[in-house]
This record gives C-alpha cells, sequence and structure tokens, in this order.
C-alpha cells in the first residue's frame, strides 16, 4: 500500500493531467453532435474489427474439432459401407437396374447428403432444425436426417435450398429401434422435459438390459439398420408389466450440432408403391 501511494506522490501531476484530458475528452464528444458522431463511428470500427479478429480465432480453433468429426465420420462410413448396400436372391433372373454399382451385383440403398445446420431448438417441447440443403440439392420429404455420432430426425418441410427437420427432441418423434447386443426392437420417444433423456419403451423383463448398453435404429426404421441412438442410462421395471421402460442418453449432442447428413433411400418408393397396392387389394 505505501509503495501505491508513493508512486501517486511521484506522479501526482501526470495522472491529474490523464484525469483533466479525459475529462476533457468526454466534455468535447458528449456535448459536441459532429465530434460524438466521429467518436461512435471510430469506436464501431474498431469493435468490429475486434470482433473480427476474435471470431476468426475462435473459428480456427473451431476447425480441428470439426475436421477430427469429419475424419472420424468417414471413417465410420466407409467400415459401414456393405450395410448401404443390398445383395439381391442370385436363384432369381435380375433385370437391368440403373442403381447396380459394381461386378457382385450389389445394390445401394441409401445416399448420403451433407448439409449445414442453420437454425436448431432444443428448449422447447417440438424442436425443429433448419438445413442449407433443400429439393435443388437433392433432399425431399420424410429423408432422415443423421450426425456424425447419431441419428437427429426427420425432414418434414422441404424449400429450393433449405429444409426443416422434426427434431428428436419433439413429443410427435417417433423411432423404431433395437438393443445392438440382442436385437430386441421397440420405439424411442421423448417426453418434452429433458433434451438428455430419450424414452425407449416395450422390452420384456426377459431381455437382459443393463446401464450402458448401446440402442441402434432397427429395421423397419425411416433410418438405415445400425444407425447410432443413445446408451441405457435407467431401467425401469413398470410394476404389473412385462416389459421395461429404458432411459436413454442420445449420442447426438442437440446443443452444438452443426453438420448433418440428409440420407435418401432409394429403394423407398418401390416399397411404398408395394405397400400400397397391397392394401388396396384388402
Amino acid at each position: 500500500m505505501r509503495n501505491v501511494f508513493l508512486f501517486i506522490r511521484r506522479n501526482l501531476n501526470f495522472l491529474f493531467f490523464l484525469i483533466m484530458q479525459g475529462f476533457a475528452l468526454y466534455m468535447l464528444f458528449h456535448y459536441n453532435r459532429f465530434h460524438e458522431a466521429v467518436f461512435l463511428d471510430a469506436a464501431s470500427e474498431v469493435t468490429g474489427r475486434i470482433n473480427r479478429q476474435y471470431n476468426n480465432v475462435e473459428y480456427y480453433f473451431r476447425l480441428k474439432k470439426t475436421n477430427d468429426i469429419l475424419v472420424e465420420e468417414n471413417q465410420r462410413l466407409r467400415n459401414l459401407l456393405k450395410e448401404d448396400f443390398l445383395i439381391p436372391d442370385t436363384s432369381s433372373e435380375l433385370a437391368f437396374d440403373t442403381i447396380r454399382v459394381d461386378s457382385i451385383e450389389q445394390y445401394r440403398r441409401y445416399q448420403y447428403y451433407p448439409a449445414k445446420v442453420i437454425n436448431n431448438s432444443v428448449t422447447g417441447q417440438n424442436n425443429y432444425l433448419t438445413i442449407g440443403r433443400g429439393y435443388a440439392q437433392g433432399v425431399r420429404k420424410d429423408m432422415a436426417v443423421v450426425s456424425p455420432s447419431g441419428i437427429v430426425g426427420t425432414v418434414v418441410n422441404v424449400s429450393k435450398n433449405m429444409a426443416t427437420v422434426m427434431s428428436l427432441l419433439h413429443r410427435q418423434s417417433r423411432v423404431s429401434v433395437s438393443l445392438k447386443k440382442t436385437g430386441e426392437t421397440g420405439s424411442i420417444e421423448w417426453d418434452g422435459k429433458d433434451p438428455l433423456v430419450i424414452t425407449f419403451k416395450n422390452i420384456p423383463k426377459s431381455v437382459p438390459v443393463k446401464i450402458g448398453d448401446t440402442v441402434v435404429t432397427s429395421r423397419y426404421s425411416t433410418f438405415p439398420a445400425g444407425q447410432l441412438v443413445g446408451t441405457i442410462s435407467a431401467v425401469e421395471s413398470e410394476t404389473g408389466s412385462n416389459f421395461y421402460t429404458l432411459k436413454l442418453k442420445p449420442l447426438t449432442n442437440f446443443f452444438n450440432i452443426q453438420f448433418v447428413y440428409a440420407v435418401k433411400n432409394l429403394q423407398r418408393e418401390e416399397q411404398d408403391e408395394l405397400e400400397k397396392a397391397t392394401k388396396k387389394q384388402e
């Protein structure tokens, strides 16, 4: 404290000059409109430059994390490439099909379209995302949407260059899923409360389940089979019921989702036409 007082005594005149100079500048800019406008313009320019530099630095440090995510996603897609194809029954005669892709007659079933998330809600009971890809870039209604870490939702509306996605965090969202270890299927839904908890119902108590088990999409889902959904965080035994209610922690981080993939089922149209024709015969 003594050193502080000594410093003030030694530099009293200079400090007094700075105070008076600051007061004079305040009077000048506060009571003179021209000088005030010049000052605000200069301050805005300086602030804008600082913000731009800060954003550039922040974006630079995010690049590594984003790149790591993309590398992991590319590796995962390469490892799962066979799951995006079907091998037809070789006992039947095959007609020419424009989606045949290789010499062993594998047929591509899914096509992935990368898209940037431009808007996202998490705190409501019915949440949506907006992605920067529309029908001009191949996106259609009812297409599944996934992230590098897990499923995201389903396309519900499409414009020329954008699309809205019903998030997994939507009270009307229903997805057919299965336990990765045993294959038992059920449906997941969200109760509109905690964005970190998804409910998985209708799993028989005879099925061995434990906290930490992985849940993936089933073969009956809009999503490609085997897409990651979440991990079991709690097992609830319903009184008077033969079924468990499982609580899942979604693997997709909906609070910081930046890139997704819209998934086109190349055989969806054929399947829909066949099923509609079958219903008409009833």
